[in-house]
């Protein structure tokens, strides 16, 4: 076993990730990070002293990617509530897509600032989950797809700051992780691989697109199942990460792909996931796990909680107790309708296995994405 797999993980939080965000008629309002973190306290699996506060990455740190302008033009938007219609049009800011709200600027710095303390704890090897991490979106001058900056971006700089040669970057979301190829399209040293629904948001990252040589993209059917992605993470990602033996590898764990979230049309359960995750950390000495999509409360807070309760050895299977159950419970959502509840989302943190035939499509893709 890699000496790495034996070191602690750590969880990296932020006491800011518990206020209220996006407003109530976003897909993202409501509980999430803070919702795993009391659903992995109910189950025992995390202690306050467990957590590993992040900072707000300063004014000088996130110039480093995106531009000056635009950092301003967020900033002083968060301090006044409100964007004139210019800003508005320029920085896609104060939109209904990216909305403003109270905090929006040290929310935004503070998960930066999180994913690059992750790859800071990781000089000696290990793993990090950073939940509140993942808005691969961010582009260098705008707002796009609820992300403002783009933390997986500093989180790949900081290792290469520290001097490694070989990154990679998997995206699992359900949306293809355009911020993030783009960033490094002219960086040898980083590779990137994004599975992602076809025809769906943001409309690229198509199979013919490899960004500059190093990107693997990978724009799967509806409805995919686990027998599937299993399949594409073989004959594509694990086959090539083989080969090029990254020094680290940074995931993006969207869990917007489970079967019920209402802003995709997949079939996978957590425990592919799961599964994806544990194989790509052991296939690197460094590994940083981040959030993601998700718009589905209760598959969203399973599925990022049982992760860190995978991590860290748990019993996955156990059966939930009644301060869990009680999380779960509590949690709401106006894109789900009452009779579309699954009776595990509020009893079990595992899904049950959605295995099926390997589509020709799906064959397809992954000759053509090799």
């Amino acid at each position: 076993m890699d000496n790495s797999l034996k070191i602690k993980p750590f969880f990296v939080g932020s006491n800011i990730f518990a206020r209220e965000l996006f407003g109530k008629m976003h897909p993202l309002s409501g509980k999430r990070v803070s919702g795993v973190i009391e659903l992995c306290q109910a189950m025992g699996w995390l202690k306050d002293e467990d957590i590993t506060q992040s900072r707000a990455a300063s004014f000088n740190t996130l110039s480093r990617f995106h531009d000056k302008q635009y950092i301003t033009a967020i900033k002083e938007a968060d301090q006044a509530g409100m964007v004139s219609a210019q800003i508005r049009n320029k920085y896609c800011l104060g939109t209904m897509e990216n909305p403003l709200f109270k905090g929006l600027y040290q929310r935004a710095a503070t998960t930066v600032g999180g994913s690059i303390l992750a790859a800071q704890l990781l000089k000696d090897g290990g793993t990090v989950y950073h939940p509140s991490g993942g808005t691969h979106h961010g582009r260098p001058d705008r707002a796009s797809g609820f992300c403002y900056f783009n933390d997986p971006v500093f989180a790949i700089l900081e290792f290469l700051d520290q001097g490694l040669k070989s990154v990679a970057y998997v995206d699992i979301d359900v949306h293809f992780g355009d911020g993030v190829q783009d960033a490094f399209e002219q960086e040898q040293r980083v590779h990137t691989f994004s599975i992602h629904e076809e025809k769906r948001w943001p409309y690229t990252g198509g199979l013919e697109d490899r960004g500059g040589g190093q990107s693997f993209n990978m724009p799967v059917p509806h409805g995919l199942n686990d027998t599937e992605f299993d399949y594409m993470l073989d004959q594509v990602v694990y086959s090539n990460l083989k080969r090029i033996k990254p020094q680290a590898i940074v995931i993006t764990l969207g869990a917007d792909g489970l079967y019920g979230d209402p802003l995709s049309k997949m079939n996978l359960s957590n425990g592919a996931l799961w599964r994806c995750v544990m194989n790509l950390r052991a296939m690197s000495p460094r590994t940083i796990i981040l959030g993601g999509g998700g718009y589905n409360p209760w598959t969203t807070l399973r599925c990022w909680a049982g992760m860190w309760g995978l991590l860290i050895g748990a019993d996955l299977n156990a059966e939930l107790n009644s301060e869990a159950r009680a999380v779960l419970n509590a949690l709401e959502c106006d894109l789900i309708d009452e009779d579309e509840m699954e009776n595990d989302w509020l009893s079990r943190i595992t899904d049950e296995p959605r295995t099926g035939d390997i589509r020709p499509s799906v064959i397809e893709v992954a000759a053509q994405a090799k």
